[in-house]
């Protein structure tokens, strides 16, 4: 049994929008992440930290639902900011219970257990939305309310946190986000989002009691990355 996390699947199987057009590291993407998701065994949990498919609804991701219900194991999915199919928890159930995807659950104000310790998380924010000047104070306050209410529903568990976007990197943190962090004792902190060039912004490693690591797609060579037995 082991808990692995990994972001940024954007699945296309039910789209044309690859992201072998970006070349680099994603071409030839699909069999990459097949060969890197077979380390996985059906008792493990695989928490999915956003950015899953391309697709504009449910039903147009059916084909991309279908390949990760078809990794092995127990499921958590959580928001990023390309996931244009999320709607709401109960349509989500009642789309998987009506195609067979029983193995996947969503990490949205809630918190689930893992081996005595609590997953944790939402999607966060970023700070290019405040540079592109599509800041939006309410949807940010609400993202520190998800986390709270994720972190508070763990009690006194130890706490592993996933987001899609990073927290902090290269210059800039989001102090409240970190504040919370701090506040609820968070053990490890996973994030998603950043790409490519974007991976030099990356800081991983200790902060304040809790350790960064990214788990982009891209950056772990599209294999998830075990963070515990």
């Amino acid at each position: 049994m082991a808990l692995y996390a990994i972001g940024d699947l954007h699945l296309s199987l039910g789209a044309d929008k690859p992201m072998d057009v970006f070349g680099g590291a994603w071409k030839g993407y699909m069999d990459k992440l097949r060969e890197g998701l077979s380390c996985i065994g059906p008792e493990d949990t695989t928490v999915l930290l956003g950015d899953l498919s391309w697709a504009l609804g449910m039903e147009a991701a059916k084909e991309d639902f279908a390949f990760i219900s078809s990794i092995p194991g127990r499921k958590i999915i959580l928001k990023g900011n390309h996931d244009y199919w999320w709607s709401t928890a109960s349509k989500f159930y009642k789309f998987c219970k009506e195609n067979g995807f029983l193995n996947m659950e969503i990490l949205h104000n809630n918190a689930y257990e893992y081996g005595g310790i609590a997953i944790c998380g939402t999607r966060g924010w970023f700070f290019e939305e405040e540079r592109s000047g599509t800041h939006d104070e309410k949807v940010f306050k609400r993202e520190l309310c998800r986390l709270e209410a994720s972190l508070k529903a763990a009690g006194e568990k130890t706490k592993y946190c996933f987001l899609h976007y990073p927290p902090r990197y290269r210059g800039y943190e989001c102090p409240e986000i970190l504040g919370l962090l701090k506040d609820y004792g968070v053990r490890c902190c996973c994030y998603g989002h950043l790409h490519g060039d974007s991976h030099k912004l990356a800081i991983t490693g200790w902060h304040d009691g809790t350790e960064f690591l990214l788990a982009a797609a891209d950056y772990v060579n599209f294999k998830p990355i075990k963070l515990l037995d």
